[in-house]
């Protein structure tokens, strides 16, 4: 008899090097290139330069997720880490604000940039009705919502196979770039900083829109940092080279107006095979939506299993032992963020929140080398570089609000720190007319959804390593 948990099945070396950058690798192939060029001012070399500290700066952050992760193994990301080194209120204010707006609004973008690159081949010269694109956007969520909740096992069978074909695409690029730089297509690199822009918020926003996600993976005493060593650097090298060989082919300028810019790559370089292109960085894309929806679901299911969210969020499948209430209820969150006409300002302004986050996660590193002395600790980075991730954070949020100061950015302040108003009386109190309520729309979803509490639950035959 063992108690019914979390199906996991990402439990190979090769799958941790996968989840480690998956959306790393999307990001080059998607429109957040454009975003920080734009904030360059047009720079390509800014652009690079820029681009390239920020792998380093998350290279160097991921060597602090690397100890915690092999101190603290306990799925959910930065939340078991905050948690144990600062209580539960900073705890549950990350979780609030991830579960509600940065989870499910960064799989929302994902998937309309996965819209995109598919609506794009059949309309050629002009860019594709909102419409089609956030249609297509819902159904990708849809089928990828409903893959997470059948299987863990399927789910790492689509990831592997939308991994492989991103390292496709991406060496078709960079093999292609090379060939153009060798032929002396260099017009666009020649005056490279022309145009660089020294506003120190100018280069923070261009930082936010190339920030990345850690998550944390089985057997992390082992694979956590392996992944880590060998992604990161490897995903920075092949960031840059793209990113090259996009300006082998295009102006800054004409790079800013391109609706899909991996396509008009193609377009230029690979004809009659660009068809190529698009295809590829769908299924790259379909692949960075599979993971984000996977990390989500995961720490919802641990926020509801602390208390932080509803708990209905930490139930399991009797039948698929997949967490399907905290894979539906970030599905739902999602759909809505795709409705709005745009949502990167909404990443933008709540990107700062995001670096605070991982600030402060670099900064329980630090307290818990004198708080919890006891703890075990497989891989143990010097302290500086823990340091150095703390400051970089607050640069990146302090820059942007100190050179051009918004209302929205204190908004999104209340927004975060607003949950205090739910913790008090709902996870702090915990008063019975709160429970009363809840107890039964706790259980008629679980009738209607076929849930049950993970540690509660017995199961005759559960799959092989079950725990999450």
């Amino acid at each position: 008899m063992h108690k019914l948990q979390i199906q996991r099945d990402y439990n190979l070396k090769i799958n941790n090097l996968k989840l480690t950058t998956k959306n790393k690798q999307s990001k080059m192939l998607k429109s957040s290139f454009k975003n920080v060029l734009n904030e360059c001012s047009n720079s390509p070399s800014l652009c690079f330069y820029l681009s390239a500290s920020v792998w380093m700066s998350v290279d160097s952050g991921a060597l602090c997720y690397a100890e915690l992760g092999t101190m603290i193994t306990k799925s959910g990301g930065e939340y078991p880490y905050l948690m144990e080194a600062f209580g539960s209120i900073v705890g549950y204010l990350y979780s609030w604000t991830t579960v509600i707006v940065l989870k499910p609004s960064s799989f929302a973008i994902i998937a309309l940039s996965f819209a995109e690159y598919t609506a794009t081949p059949f309309y050629p010269g002009c860019t594709p009705p909102t419409v089609v694109i956030k249609c297509l956007a819902i159904a990708s969520l849809l089928i990828i919502v409903a893959i997470n909740c059948i299987s863990v096992k399927l789910a790492s069978y689509v990831q592997n196979f939308f991994t492989a074909a991103k390292l496709v695409i991406i060496v078709i690029i960079i093999v292609a770039g090379i060939v153009l730089l060798a032929q002396g297509n260099t017009q666009n690199l020649s005056n490279a900083f022309e145009g660089s822009t020294t506003s120190f918020g100018a280069i923070g926003l261009a930082f936010y829109n190339a920030q990345v996600n850690m998550v944390s993976e089985k057997n992390p005493k082992v694979n956590l940092p392996l992944a880590i060593i060998i992604g990161i650097p490897m995903v920075t090298v092949c960031y840059v080279l793209v990113n090259v060989a996009y300006f082998t082919v295009m102006t800054p300028s004409e790079l800013l107006v391109s609706p899909a810019v991996a396509v008009t790559f193609g377009d230029r370089v690979l004809y009659p095979l660009s068809w190529i292109v698009p295809l590829f960085v769908a299924f790259s894309t379909f692949g960075a939506a599979n993971g984000s929806c996977f990390t989500a679901g995961r720490l919802a299911f641990v926020s509801g299993r602390e208390g932080h969210m509803v708990k209905i969020l930490s139930y399991v499948s009797l039948r698929r032992y997949t967490p399907s209430p905290a894979l539906i209820f970030n599905g739902i969150l999602s759909f809505f963020y795709i409705l709005p006409a745009d949502i990167n300002t909404l990443i933008n302004y709540f990107s700062f929140a995001q670096w605070a986050f991982y600030g402060l996660t670099a900064l329980s590193l630090i307290v818990m080398r004198f708080t919890r002395k006891e703890l075990h600790r497989p891989v143990r980075v010097p302290i500086f570089i823990a340091a150095l991730m703390v400051v970089v954070s607050c640069y990146l949020v302090l820059a942007p609000i100190i050179d051009q100061p918004e209302l929205e950015y204190l908004y999104c302040t209340i927004f975060i720190f607003g949950g205090l108003i739910l913790y008090y009386p709902f996870v702090h109190l915990k008063p019975r007319w709160a429970r009363r309520i809840m107890r039964p729309i706790t259980m008629h979803l679980q009738l209607f959804m076929e849930v049950v509490p993970p540690e509660d639950f017995e199961a005759e035959d559960p799959p092989e390593s079950v725990k999450f």
